[in-house]
């Protein structure tokens, strides 16, 4: 039967170029294979920059984002401060790296990963 295969999908934007992208604490709970994070980075209007996407599992957003915001939360911040808690979880775009939030390196462009879940030219 055709069009009974779906995906949910939750998209954050950001700006091509910037270092990280913001997301809430809901990019800590894993909603399943069938849902699917994807941060799109938009071009400033008039810009030459190409568009970017990153497509990512809902498993590995939330298993990436939890380990990364639990040891920052553990690191002391300046001064030997302790970190607050806050609805804000980063993660790194690259080619930028951050010792205490997660790359989604190996992400870009991985729209086959939801061809696969859909059995896309497969019928």
């Amino acid at each position: 039967m055709e069009g009974t295969k779906f995906v949910h999908i939750q998209v954050k934007t950001y700006v091509p170029g910037i270092r990280t992208c913001s997301v809430g604490r809901k990019a800590q709970k894993n909603y399943g294979e069938n849902f699917f994070w994807i941060l799109g980075g938009i071009p400033q209007w008039g810009s030459d920059v190409p568009f970017e996407y990153y497509i990512i599992p809902s498993a590995v957003m939330a298993e990436n984002v939890t380990t990364y915001q639990e040891r920052w939360l553990a690191t002391p911040g300046k001064d030997g401060r302790e970190h607050k808690d806050s609805a804000v979880r980063i993660v790194t775009l690259p080619p930028f790296k951050a010792e205490h939030s997660w790359s989604v390196e190996g992400y870009k462009d991985r729209w086959d990963i939801i061809e696969e879940k859909l059995g896309a030219g497969h019928q």
